[in-house]
């Protein structure tokens, strides 16, 4: 009986639908929001702020938020 309840756990995990991904219509990171950067692009930046975010942000962006993200890859981030 045990042996037949765990088959039918393991065809059921195997066999049930995957979650749907999210869509997006660019076909690059998730760091980019929609038309922010071309793929092809060999430098892969995005604009500082959320604006140039796919995800909104969780929590409301204040001005240490948008230093750092405007220094982003310096080594030396802004002194808040």
């Amino acid at each position: 009986m045990i042996g037949a309840l765990a088959v039918g756990a393991l065809f059921w995990f195997a066999r049930r639908p995957k979650a749907a991904e999210p869509v997006k219509s660019d076909e690059h990171s998730a760091a980019f929001c929609d038309n922010e950067t071309d793929p092809e692009n060999f430098d892969q930046t995005r604009s500082a702020g959320p604006e140039g975010m796919r995800d909104k942000t969780r929590r409301d962006w204040n001005k240490v938020d948008q230093a750092v993200d405007e220094s982003f890859p310096a080594s030396d981030s802004p002194a808040y």
